[in-house]
C-alpha cells in the first residue's frame, strides 16, 4: 500500500513539474508583442507638425496628411469651369433630379451605391478630376481600415456603410506630405456633423482627419465651417509663399434647414455656388495664385436674403497659417 502512494507521488509530483513547463512555455508564446514605436514616432511627428485640434473625434493619423491638392484643366494648366452645380432651391438638400457639369447627366443619387458601401454624393459634380464613386468609396474604405480604432473605442470611425461621400478631388503633395493622390471627403449623419477627410497615394490609405461640426454651439450661424477641415483649400505652411499652382480647393460645412444657397469665393475667382446635399454644403475650384485668406463663404435664405458670411463669424479662422 504504502509502495502505491510513494508511485502515486512520484507521479503528481511529475505531472505538476510537467504542467510548469507547460504553462511556462504557454506564457512565453503569447506575451504580448513590442510596441509599434516607429508608427508611434510617425504619428507623433504628424501630430506636432500639425497642431490640429480635432472636435469630437481624434485626428487618426499615422502619417503626415497632406494639406494640399490642385489639378490641371485637362493637361493645359488653365482655369475650367469647377463649380459644383447648384441645386434647385425648392430642394436644398439633396436633389434627386440634379445634373452633373454639362448638363444632361444622370445625378449621382440616381445609381445606387454598392451593398455595405458608402452613399453616393447628390449630383456627380461633386466627383472631381476624374475620380469615379467606386475609386472615392475604395479609398474611404481602405483609410477607415487602416485607420480607425477598436469598435467601440473613442477613435473608432466606423465603417464605409456608415458614410455619404460629399467631394472627391485630386491632391498633390507638399513639403509636409510629398505625392500626388486623391482626397474623399465623407460624412456620417449618425452623429450628426461627424466627418472625415480621406488621403490616399498610389492606392494605399496614407491617412485620415475627422472631427464634428456642432451647430449648437452658442452663436453659431445656420452655416458652420470646421477649420480643422482646411487641409482641402490650403497647403503646407512650410510652403508659405510657394505654393504649388495651379491649386485645387475644396471646402464643406454644415447647413441648417432655412438655407437655401451657399456661395464660396477664394483668391481672385468670382463666387463658386455650392451644393447642397443632405444638410452639407460642398464646393471647389482652381486658384492660380497664392493666398493668405481662408475661403470666404456665405449663406442665403430662400428670400434670397443673406443671413451667413464667415467675416463675421468668430468661430471661423480667416487668415491661412
Amino acid at each position: 500500500m504504502s509502495g502505491s502512494g510513494e508511485r502515486a507521488d512520484r507521479e503528481d509530483s511529475g505531472f505538476e513539474e510537467r504542467m510548469r513547463e507547460l504553462l511556462a512555455e504557454d506564457a512565453y508564446a503569447v506575451r504580448p508583442s513590442p510596441a509599434p514605436y516607429p508608427a508611434i514616432r510617425r504619428r507623433g511627428l504628424a501630430e506636432r507638425r500639425r497642431r490640429v485640434a480635432v472636435t469630437g473625434a481624434a485626428l487618426m493619423t499615422l502619417a503626415a496628411v497632406p494639406v494640399g491638392a490642385y489639378a490641371v484643366a485637362e493637361g493645359s494648366g488653365g482655369r475650367a469651369d469647377t463649380a459644383v452645380p447648384k441645386p434647385s432651391v425648392s430642394t436644398p438638400h439633396g436633389p434627386a433630379g440634379s445634373t452633373g457639369p454639362g448638363g444632361g447627366g444622370p445625378s449621382a443619387s440616381s445609381a445606387p451605391a454598392a451593398p455595405g458601401g458608402p452613399a453616393r454624393p447628390a449630383t456627380d459634380g461633386q466627383l472631381l478630376d476624374g475620380i469615379t464613386f467606386a475609386r472615392a468609396a475604395d479609398g474611404l474604405a481602405k483609410c477607415l481600415d487602416a485607420e480607425s480604432g477598436p469598435p467601440g473605442s473613442a477613435a473608432d470611425l466606423g465603417e464605409a456603410g456608415d458614410y455619404r461621400i460629399i467631394l472627391a478631388i485630386g491632391s498633390t503633395g507638399d513639403s509636409n506630405a510629398p505625392g500626388d493622390g486623391v482626397y474623399v471627403a465623407a460624412v456620417k449623419e449618425r452623429p450628426a456633423g461627424r466627418w472625415v477627410v480621406c488621403s490616399v497615394k498610389d492606392g494605399v490609405a496614407s491617412g485620415i482627419s475627422a472631427g464634428a461640426i456642432d451647430a449648437s454651439v452658442p452663436g453659431a450661424g445656420p452655416v458652420s465651417v470646421d477649420a480643422n477641415s482646411g487641409e482641402l483649400y490650403q497647403q503646407s505652411s512650410i510652403d508659405k509663399g510657394h505654393w504649388k499652382l495651379p491649386f485645387r480647393w475644396g471646402v464643406f460645412g454644415t447647413v441648417e434647414a432655412s438655407v437655401a444657397e451657399v456661395t464660396v469665393s477664394y483668391g481672385d475667382g468670382g463666387p463658386v455656388t455650392a451644393t447642397l446635399d443632405h444638410g452639407w454644403f460642398v464646393a471647389a475650384g482652381l486658384l492660380d495664385r497664392q493666398v493668405t485668406l481662408a475661403p470666404h463663404v456665405k449663406g442665403y435664405d430662400k428670400a434670397g436674403k443673406q443671413v451667413y458670411d464667415s467675416d463675421q463669424d468668430g468661430t471661423y479662422r480667416r487668415t491661412l497659417p
